[in-house]
């Protein structure tokens, strides 16, 4: 079994920053054949795409949202993907999800909630 637990949320002022992490486990689990990324959902509205890394880490996508501000990260030594949060915005609160997704497989965390203040 797989999961995936994310860390690093809390309140935060807008302009300032953020780290959340996402820890990957599981028996068979091998992370490095993983595309990885963050969704969010704010209160009230569908969940989206943030930003995600290839398996490789070569290749990432952003939502236009938060390009030049979020950064996306991984350490396949310690199975572990983060998200940079940078000069956030209150239309940054949400619950982060992380997921893990390979060959029509994706696996989710539970979430943690990001919450920027004015």
């Amino acid at each position: 079994q797989v999961q995936l637990a994310e860390s690093g949320g809390g309140l935060v002022q807008a302009g300032g920053s953020l780290r959340l992490s996402c820890a990957a486990s599981g028996r068979t689990f091998s992370f490095g054949r993983y595309a990885m990324g963050w969704f969010r959902q704010a209160p009230g509205k569908e969940r989206e795409s943030v930003a995600a890394m290839d398996w490789s880490g070569d290749t990432t996508y952003f939502q236009d949202s938060v390009k030049g501000r979020f950064a996306i990260s991984r350490d396949n030594a310690k199975n572990t993907v983060y998200l940079e949060m940078n000069s956030v915005k209150q239309e940054d609160t949400g619950v982060y999800y992380c997921y893990a997704r390979s060959r029509g497989t994706t696996y989710w965390g539970q979430g943690t909630q990001v919450a920027v203040s004015s």
